[in-house]
């Protein structure tokens, strides 16, 4: 698929320089990736048009939204763009609904594509219409922040780490919502965050920003499998699969996850659900051992088989991280260099993956 986003951009502010080449998808979850200060706000500010590079070109969806070498700059007010802050800065006088009227109100009714009872069930705000702003908490403000943003009928969302001001119980309550706008809407939705669970659970690409130039950009789950890249030397590095739903074992209370375009399952303890349901499943690391051979007689009940693409010691003395394949899914495994040399591991040999721990994100 082409990309239907490009953005180069070239912002110098004092000691920092951003300065990046992006081509990504038009459709689904884009993460923009990175620890404070490496310039996810300024790429997100840029888009929305709110900071103006000296050096740039965004074209979205086949539109020019800036071009520096031809003079071209659209102003944000006419960049068909919804953009969610870290503080939903409602109108604190008014109620919910005349703050969703706000921006809905002054779309032309033909092109609108999100409508107000729409919007509203998305986020489940519909009995909070006649509340007045002030009295949200914290989750239900940044609800009604988003539900306002979509109701300019947006080209591209944009999200600036929309649940950092949040406690752990309200980011929970406000996933699942986010979950339904990528899954049900048809709207690219460009989404910053420091937060590994948040990308886990959204985000389609991923984009690795480190001091204002991009280390990575792709399909999240091959992106975060790559050894070369930070994410995989971290103590928590982990790789996201997509499966579907199979049978349940009632008696045991396994649930089947099978990997797409593949024969291999996983078993989950689990509540059933429903029968082909789409999920998202993560896979440490550190919960993957290796075996040269299956072992049926395992307390581990989840083995596949899997051939080893590559080796990093990652300058550690004592531990490796190992890449592997299992039909065409990538897994990443961190074991001791003792058994590496033990097991005698290399690039192509068929290996056994036992997994100890694998998490349903969003269940």
């Amino acid at each position: 698929m082409n990309a239907q986003i490009h953005a180069r951009l070239k912002v110098a502010r004092g000691d920092f320089t951003l300065d990046v080449d992006l081509d990504l998808p038009g459709q689904g979850v884009t993460a923009l990736f990175g620890a404070s200060g490496s310039g996810k706000t300024t790429c997100l500010r840029c888009l929305a048009g709110l900071e103006r590079a000296a050096d740039a070109r965004i074209e979205v969806a086949g539109t020019v939204w800036q071009d520096s070498a031809r003079g071209i700059f659209v102003p944000p007010h006419q960049r068909p763009i919804g953009y969610v802050f870290q503080e939903a800065s409602l109108f604190s006088h008014l109620t919910v609904r005349d703050n969703l009227a706000f921006g809905y109100k002054r779309i032309d009714p033909a092109l609108r594509r999100i409508h107000f009872e729409q919007a509203c069930e998305l986020l489940g705000i519909g009995h909070l219409l006649q509340r007045k702003a002030t009295t949200l908490s914290g989750g239900e403000r940044q609800r009604v922040g988003i539900a306002r943003a979509l109701l300019t009928s947006p080209s591209l969302l944009l999200m600036d780490e929309p649940l950092a001001a949040l406690d752990a119980p309200r980011k929970r309550e406000i996933l699942p919502y986010l979950e339904r706008l990528r899954d049900e809407l048809r709207i690219p939705l460009i989404y910053v965050s420091h937060a590994q669970e948040e990308v886990a659970r959204l985000a389609d690409h991923l984009v690795l920003l480190e001091q204002g130039t991009v280390l990575a950009s792709g399909p999240l789950n091959q992106t975060l499998a790559r050894l070369d890249l930070p994410l995989a030397r971290d103590e928590d590095a982990a790789v996201v699969l997509e499966g579907r739903t199979g049978a349940y074992d009632e008696v045991y209370q396994l649930l089947d996850v099978h990997l797409p375009d593949s024969a291999l399952k996983l078993r989950i303890p689990h509540a059933p659900l429903a029968h082909g349901s789409a999920l998202r499943i993560r896979i440490q690391a550190r919960d993957i051992s290796l075996s040269l051979a299956e072992d049926p007689r395992s307390s581990i009940i989840n083995r596949l088989p899997v051939t080893l693409r590559a080796l990093s010691d990652q300058g550690s003395p004592a531990q490796m991280l190992v890449s592997l394949d299992a039909d065409g899914h990538p897994l990443l495994a961190r074991v001791t260099r003792y058994s590496c040399d033990q097991l005698g591991l290399q690039p192509g040999q068929k290996l056994w993956a036992q997994i100890k721990g694998v998490a349903l994100l969003g269940q």
